[in-house]
């Protein structure tokens, strides 16, 4: 189970309302969906850009962990900050593991207007 904590519906680039009109994203919810795209994708998913992403799916099934904690923020860390440097500055990355469970913190900057957020990620 993954969980996205935001309370709002993950939607990035897009979303689908009940009456089948589809809207895009923007501003915050956007660059959360780019954070989250950016964690998920593996690189080689992508047949025109093979080196966009992180892989975080790939490390699920890895033991959970210090070792895994520290190759997830590197990983992370370097990821984002390589393929989202035009929107945000990435402040920190932080793993926690526990039992089954993996917490990551993407703390950042908007560049925009150095408003500072965060995104927090559960795997379990």
């Amino acid at each position: 189970m993954i969980d996205i904590n935001q309370n709002k519906t993950f939607g990035f680039p897009f979303s689908v309302e009940s009456n089948g009109r589809i809207i895009g994203s923007g501003g915050d919810d956007a660059i959360r969906g780019k954070i989250i795209q950016v964690l998920f994708t593996a690189p080689g998913e992508r047949i025109h850009n093979p080196e966009f992403g992180c892989g975080i799916f790939n490390l699920v099934f890895e033991p959970n962990n210090d070792i895994l904690a520290a190759a997830v923020e590197f990983t992370a860390a370097q990821a984002l900050a390589q393929w989202m440097a035009d929107e945000i500055l990435v402040d920190s990355v932080n793993v926690e593991s526990r039992d089954e469970t993996i917490s990551i913190e993407v703390g950042y900057t908007k560049r925009t207007d150095l408003t500072r957020q965060a995104v927090n990620i559960q795997f379990r």
